[in-house]
């Protein structure tokens, strides 16, 4: 017996292909282990039918007593009772191959015309100034969107163009709808947007009407229809995607919260970054100023030197004739050793002494000259006493000698130093065409 039914079975497998049976469930049974028993029929038949867990829980509805249903299975012989039955590998409610049919024919025709191009999409504004929404007002997804609207940036302005999405008209008023939200141009990003449901509850997405209208709109455009698992001719035409209406929500309208604290994370980056700046500028600028000298300090040092240069200056001649006294003295002694003739030496010594009395008011006149020479360069070179020929002294406002003219624009704060004083004055307008002094 074992051996007949294993060729029967064989037989059935080996003749009949995978088919599509359409029929009504009866005796439906759903046990623990998730594989499904029932009988399919007919008026005048049926068939014992078997869903293995691994197929049953790739459904997207739940199977019921009464409900007609298309599946595609294998005819099969279970050996153990040596009965005829259908293994299931897929089910679909009945009609629904109709639709499938249509759906993949309208996809494959708008296709071809470029309808789901990538070059064609816009970009979702970032902050969009107003969201219109296309859908029921009843709708459970259109309280999904607000909520979520609400919750990521609220008092963004959401604009409803209401419409059926579901039944005989619903394609005509989507596609009317879309193009209002057109005409009016209110908004700059547009989500239509449904719950989920069966294929037939979402076909009016699946229309060509919705389809054109979409791919006429100019507003970017965000598709929100159904579930996860759900796909519509919406979404391929639409800019974007979302799985859900709540994503689509999520993708229309920036994170308050989030762009909040990213702007928190910017603003305290920059502080830091000018800190660090600012504290780089003023170590910068103590080390300019511990090498900035005042002219003031600078005449002072020269003052300084040129009274230690005249000190030398007077005392090198007495040291030089007291070198030459002293010389003298050696040479009178010498002489007065050498022999009695001393008359001739004496006139030497008398025309020396007068040489050498010549020579000291030479040199004391000639130092006397080039201490003249040098009092007379450094009093040019003292600001006081150029200041007082009637020129001034410009400086900026942070005490910076102004050189030229064009380190100045009109309404810089400037000081003017003259020799008595100093004045506080402004720059009335562009440098005038320099003329000759004199």
């Amino acid at each position: 017996m074992s051996d007949l039914n294993r060729t029967v079975r064989e037989l059935l497998e080996g003749s009949l292909p995978v088919l599509w049976v359409s029929g009504e469930i009866s005796n439906f049974k759903r046990y623990d282990s998730g594989h499904c028993y029932f009988s399919l029929k007919d008026k005048t038949a049926q068939v014992r039918c078997v869903m293995f867990r691994n197929r049953a829980g790739l459904l997207d509805f739940q199977p019921r007593e009464g409900m007609h249903v298309e599946i595609r299975a294998v005819v099969t012989l279970y050996e153990a009772r040596g009965d005829y039955q259908l293994t299931v590998e897929a089910m679909r409610p009945a009609g629904l191959g109709a639709l499938f049919e249509a759906f993949e024919k309208l996809k494959a025709k708008l296709a071809a015309e470029g309808l789901f191009a990538a070059e064609r999409k816009q970009g979702i504004p970032t902050f969009p100034k107003a969201v219109g929404i296309v859908t029921s007002p009843k709708a459970a997804a259109l309280r999904d969107v607000l909520t979520t609207l609400g919750r990521r940036m609220p008092g963004l302005p959401v604009i409803l163009y209401p419409c059926a999405v579901q039944g005989a008209s619903a394609a005509a008023e989507i596609a009317n709808a879309i193009r209002k939200a057109t005409e009016r141009n209110e908004v700059d990003t547009l989500i239509v947007c449904r719950g989920g449901g069966s294929l037939e509850d979402l076909w009016s997405f699946n229309e060509e009407v919705v389809a054109r209208a979409i791919a006429d709109c100019p507003i970017p455009l965000i598709s929100g229809v159904g579930h996860e698992t759900d796909f519509t001719i919406a979404d391929f035409v639409a800019d974007i995607r979302a799985a859900t209406p709540t994503a689509a929500a999520e993708l229309a309208s920036p994170n308050r919260a989030e762009w909040l604290g990213r702007l928190n994370e910017q603003r305290r980056h920059l502080q830091r970054a000018f800190e660090r700046q600012l504290q780089q500028r003023m170590q910068k600028l103590d080390a300019l100023g511990r090498r900035l000298r005042h002219p003031g300090e600078l005449l002072e040092r020269q003052r300084e030197r040129l009274q230690a240069l005249t000190l030398r200056l007077q005392a090198a001649p007495a040291r030089q004739l007291e070198r030459k006294h002293n010389s003298l003295a050696q040479m009178r002694l010498r002489l007065i050793h050498a022999g009695p003739d001393t008359a001739p030496a004496r006139a030497r010594l008398e025309r020396a002494g007068q040489r050498l009395e010549a020579a000291r008011v030479r040199s004391l006149e000639q130092r006397a000259a080039r201490l003249g020479n040098l009092a007379a360069r450094l009093q040019a070179l003292n600001p006081t006493a150029v200041l007082s020929r009637g020129y001034a002294l410009v400086e900026t406002a942070n005490g910076k000698v102004v050189q030229r003219a064009d380190q100045l624009h009109a309404g810089d704060r400037i000081k003017v130093r003259f020799a008595d004083d100093a004045v506080d004055a402004a720059v009335a307008g562009k440098p005038v065409e320099q003329q000759e002094l004199f």
